[in-house]
């Protein structure tokens, strides 16, 4: 029995999310929540945010225990990009893109045995 649980619209780029999300893929969510609490960086807030999001969602909707569940699956999608312009020198003007993420974690329970 799985449980998913997803972020939209987090205002970090999906490069930077992608370098926390490999270290915890596979983890069970004990560990992945002391991974995650420890880290410098403020990438690790949102996706220990959809991790618990996802705990608690199986703690609740399937009556899964905590201890038992592991991370299935954790991938980050790109979301919209909102354009944003700098004034330059000599009239000019650059292109600023504010890159936002989607962040999607299953977890599941591990099989003993």
């Amino acid at each position: 029995m799985e449980a998913r649980a997803v972020a939209r619209y987090i205002w970090i780029p999906p490069r930077k999310l992608r370098q926390v999300a490999d270290l915890i893929r596979g983890k069970s969510v004990v560990e992945a929540m002391a991974i995650l609490r420890f880290m410098p960086g403020k990438a690790a807030v949102p996706i220990a945010k959809a991790v618990n999001s996802a705990a608690a969602n199986a703690e609740h909707n399937q009556d899964l225990d905590r201890d038992d569940l592991y991370i299935k699956t954790v991938f980050v999608d790109e979301g919209p990009v909102v354009k944003r312009y700098r004034p330059r020198a000599r009239g000019r003007a650059d292109l600023k893109r504010r890159r936002t993420s989607h962040i999607t974690v299953i977890v599941d329970e591990r099989k003993e045995g």
